[in-house]
């Protein structure tokens, strides 16, 4: 069966009404892979799964926009009713767990093992799920962050997480089918020999065009911009099919 993406949420840096922060739900054969759990992404997760059968959970950053629905997460498997089979596996930054325990008042994170089995990521790390496997790499950000490269039965996903340009970020998405991508700003913030942590929509389209990807769709759009202004701005820089990624959307590839 071939990869296929859910939208579940897009905006940055905090929620909107009908449109959480990042999150997404990668399929590929029997695996569900929730990407991303920004805030109000977990009841968006439960329009299109019964979270049980989640094979894994894949965390950029730990950043609150892209992590801090896994406290919700955890409330319902803890607490809630949701009892998954396993506790499920979490790929995430280092330090994600003991964040998590810290929502709960808790110094010790052994009372989330029964429901969630954490996994620290790191540049390079692979993993697969019956015939999806998993790539991260290390990005430009202003925190540890990853962006992610999912392929199985030669088609390719991509994901940018939040990253400045950099040539990790190129080099994950060469020849990818779907590259979802941020386009967080406007212009260029890595002014004064600071790192540039975001991208802007022609960095996007920059990205894409220097990796050879098939088709790319525009996500993380924040407020300074209007997700139709940043589409189209990454489309002319990119010079091929760009999308604008919107809640609710799947896109089979």
């Amino acid at each position: 069966m071939p990869l296929s993406l859910t939208i579940l949420g897009t905006a940055s840096p905090y929620p909107r009404p009908g449109r959480p922060c990042s999150g997404y739900l990668l399929r590929g054969g029997s695996a569900e892979i929730w990407v991303d759990a920004g805030p109000g992404t977990f009841a968006e997760l439960q329009r299109h799964t019964d979270p049980e059968r989640l094979t894994a959970i894949w965390i950029s950053h730990l950043h609150a926009d892209h992590s801090a629905d896994l406290l919700s997460a955890a409330y319902a498997f803890a607490y809630g009713g949701m009892t998954p089979p396993v506790p499920i596996l979490v790929y995430a930054p280092m330090d994600c767990a003991r964040r998590l325990a810290g929502f709960f008042g808790r110094p010790d994170i052994r009372f989330l093992s029964e429901v969630f089995d954490f996994r620290p990521l790191y540049d390079g790390h692979t993993v697969r799920h019956w015939n999806v496997r998993l790539t991260s790499r290390a990005v430009a950000h202003d925190t540890e962050g990853y962006a992610l490269r999912a392929e199985s039965q030669g088609s390719v996903f991509v994901y940018s997480g939040d990253s400045g340009p950099c040539d990790a970020l190129t080099e994950t998405a060469s020849g990818a089918d779907l590259f979802l991508c941020e386009a967080d700003i406007d212009r260029q913030d890595g002014i004064g020999g600071s790192e540039q942590v975001h991208l802007t929509p022609e960095d996007a389209g920059d990205v894409a065009r220097k990796a050879g990807v098939r088709e790319l769709y525009v996500t993380h759009v924040g407020p300074t911009l209007t997700r139709e202004e940043a589409t189209a701005r990454a489309a002319a820089a990119f010079g091929g099919p760009t999308r604008t990624a919107r809640e609710g959307e799947t896109i089979p590839f």
